[in-house]
């Protein structure tokens, strides 16, 4: 598939999608969609890949929905915006919500209106100092989609997704650190660097084992203590099959750091 959107680049384990339409401050659009589905779908397949980035090019991250394309219609001349949620936005949400490696949202800018749950979505999110997160959605009478209603109250608590949402104010890189929105602030200078290196590091990881950690914590949101404790034990006898595992008691035996294979 040739991209128009989008920009893929691979090294080694890790696969780095930048959103490239900086003109338009990566905004997303059908086409992007479309483009960004195949792609995280390539790099699911490429057994070569463990880690992938999420990032923008340019000064954003992402300013959402591209509002200046045409808007469709109902039969009544309505704009409908319904159709596509369900067509692009829904599909991305829940294809990263359970995607079986590792993605980190590196947000270079601004991460607007659907673009900050879609970064939410990922496993990890990492940003620039000068980065702000927004639920921009109010400024426009709209509700948020692309999950945020579901992934934000369950991040920081009913009340003050509410007061993100109502508000719509932009939130700081630091300030989202400390909600536990965004796990890591990088300087602007450094971030390219600061990021391949985070990135790096996490692929050098049990990729058996990063598996079963998400599969855990996700069903963790819809389980009792006791249904998850049985969760637990059958999830970890897997990794306790895994030759990651018998490496990973090799190589602290032997005082060295490991060579995991991510089987």
């Amino acid at each position: 598939m040739s991209l128009t959107t989008l920009r893929c680049t691979i090294d080694g384990p890790v696969a780095t999608i930048a959103l490239a339409r900086p003109d338009k401050l990566n905004a997303l659009n059908a086409t992007m969609h479309a483009e960004l589905r195949e792609t995280l779908d390539r790099c699911e397949q490429d057994e070569t890949v463990r880690v992938v980035v999420l990032t923008g090019e340019g000064r954003a991250f992402s300013s959402g929905q591209d509002l200046t394309e045409n808007l469709p219609r109902d039969e009544n001349g309505r704009i409908n915006l319904g159709p596509a949620l369900t067509r692009d936005y829904n599909p991305l949400i829940l294809k990263l919500a359970n995607y079986p490696k590792v993605t980190i949202a590196a947000l270079n800018g601004p991460a607007v209106g659907a673009s900050m749950n879609i970064a939410l979505a990922c496993d990890l999110v990492v940003a620039v100092r000068s980065a702000y997160l927004q639920e921009a959605f109010a400024k426009i009478a709209l509700i948020p989609d692309a999950g945020g209603t579901w992934i934000l109250p369950r991040l920081v608590g009913p009340k003050q997704a509410l007061a993100l949402m109502l508000t719509a104010d932009p939130v700081p890189a630091e300030e989202a650190q400390r909600l536990g929105l965004v796990y890591k602030v990088f300087e602007d200078a450094s971030f390219a660097q600061d990021v391949a290196g985070f990135a790096g590091k996490i692929a050098q990881g049990p990729a058996l084992t990063y598996r079963l950690i998400k599969q855990a914590v996700a069903q963790s949101l819809s389980s009792d203590l006791e249904t998850q404790l049985e969760t637990e034990a059958k999830l970890q006898r897997e990794a306790g099959y895994s030759n990651d595992f018998m490496e990973g008691v090799t190589a602290f035996r032997e005082k060295r750091a490991p060579r995991f294979e991510g089987r």
